[in-house]
């Protein structure tokens, strides 16, 4: 019996010109989302080694150490072409000093502000948008259609059982609507090899995981679909039920968290922490200058020359580093209260925005793509790790950091000084979370979604064993 029902409802579906329609417009889109990821990813691709390249132009024919002026850029990931996150938000670009803090600029949105207008048509928005409307058009009215068709009645004239009945409804469904839909997304995936999006096993694997957790979250719209069309009498009222559910749980409920969190939890600005920095540095600036004074005034009758500037270079260098000690005290405890205050902020609005599925989705997607939240932390820690890096080699060619210079005047002939050879610079490479480490982070939203899908299942469940088939 199951199976003649299963059976009857894909034919249902499958045979309807509705089905032909929204399949042919979803499928183009899909593709379209997966061309244009590629392209935008080899388009992202030339800008990081153009970047690479220009940075290295610049700084050719110096021939000291201590006056290149050197930047690190966040290469772009593959799957960003896809779930782009907030890869286009954050900064891409530091410029490297020796000691001090770094900060991260020139996101993609302030280079190109109208894509920050318009944002991105990628796979992401194509699940949370596109396929969660695909699920409720053929959903709403999967029970209580029937019943106004009257081809529910008919059905149970003979002796059908009704939990084989909407089981097979829900899995006829379900499978009548993602497995077509898995021949475009396999076409796509075909694509960006072509394109030339390096996937590596690690990347097929991130992919696989993303289209999972789609699947999952077209699954929790599809079986609401069916929970509210067997709560409902009329096709017209669950259909306006289920897009107010729609508007919520896409639209208002992830932007709505973030506003209630920032009202919440106060977290100081840039621009505030700035400010304080600003203040401190100008208060130890003026001791510099009382103390230079001091020092003045105690070697003033000093007649050797080079010793009073040898003296007063060492002085100098002390004097910065005691700058230095204290400004990194100061901005460690600032941004460690920020980013305290801000870690409660973002697990809150993360919580709040969990009710809902979309927000769910995205974040597991973000999370299997690399281009999370995380991805601003991890490329600022692999930073400071290069600026580490890049201090002990800037050490080890005796770069002088306080901008002092001896010259030699006289008759005497100089040596021409040799260009200094940049393939020394140590490079710097940022690598993504481990893909055991990204599919960890994504497990309780994956985890969500499933839930939702068994709640929503068990309701449209109970609902219909109770409900008038007549």
């Amino acid at each position: 019996m199951f199976k003649l029902l299963l059976d009857k409802e894909l034919k249902e579906i499958v045979g309807t010109t509705k089905f032909a329609v929204t399949f042919g417009v979803c499928a183009v889109l899909i593709l379209l989302a997966f061309y244009v990821g590629a392209r935008n990813y080899d388009v992202s691709r030339q800008e990081y080694e153009g970047a690479v390249v220009e940075n290295m132009r610049q700084m050719e024919g110096l021939t000291d150490w201590g006056e290149i002026d050197h930047r690190i850029f966040l290469p772009p990931q593959p799957l960003a072409a896809l779930v782009s996150g907030i890869s286009n938000d954050i900064g891409r670009t530091i410029d490297i000093e020796s000691r001090g803090e770094l900060r991260a600029e020139d996101s993609r949105f302030n280079e190109d502000p109208i894509f920050a207008v318009f944002r991105f048509l990628d796979l992401e928005f194509i699940f949370t948008i596109v396929l969660s409307l695909f699920a409720i058009l053929f959903g709403y009215d999967a029970i209580n259609g029937e019943k106004e068709r009257g081809t529910l009645a008919l059905s149970f004239a003979n002796p059908v059982p009704r939990d084989q009945y909407v089981l097979a409804k829900l899995v006829g469904s379900f499978l009548a609507l993602v497995v077509p839909l898995m021949i475009p997304i396999l076409i796509g995936c075909v694509m960006l090899p072509l394109l030339g999006v390096p996937m590596d096993g690690d990347s097929w694997i991130r992919l696989a995981m993303v289209i999972f957790a789609g699947v999952l979250y077209f699954g929790v719209f599809l079986t609401l679909s069916v929970f509210i069309s067997a709560m409902t009498q009329h096709s017209s009222s669950s259909f306006l039920m289920l897009l107010v559910v729609w508007i919520f749980m896409v639209l208002i409920i992830p932007r709505a968290s973030v506003l209630i969190s920032g009202q919440a939890v106060d977290v100081p600005s840039v621009d505030q922490i700035d400010y304080e920095k600003s203040k401190y540095s100008r208060q130890l600036f003026s001791e510099r200058m009382n103390g230079m004074q001091e020092f003045i005034q105690e070697n003033r009758n000093n007649d050797d020359h080079a010793q009073f500037m040898a003296d007063m270079q060492e002085f100098m260098g002390q004097q910065q580093d005691d700058f230095d000690a204290k400004m990194l005290v100061l901005t460690e405890q600032l941004n460690e209260q920020r980013n305290n205050k801000a870690a409660r902020r973002q697990k809150f609005a993360l919580a709040l925005a969990r009710i809902s599925p979309t927000a769910s989705f995205s974040l597991a997607a973000a999370d299997l793509a690399s281009t999370s939240l995380a991805l601003r932390s991890s490329y600022m820690d692999a930073a400071n790790s290069y600026q580490a890096a890049f201090a002990q080699f800037m050490q080890s060619k005796n770069a002088d950091t306080q901008g002092f210079r001896f010259m030699r005047h006289g008759d005497d002939e100089v040596e021409e000084p040799e260009e200094i050879d940049l393939r020394e610079l140590p490079a710097f490479t940022y690598e993504p979370p481990d893909v055991s480490d990204a599919i960890g982070a994504s497990l309780p939203d994956l985890g969500l979604l499933l839930l939702f899908n068994i709640v929503f299942f068990a309701g449209a469940f109970v609902a219909f064993l109770k409900y008038d088939v007549r």
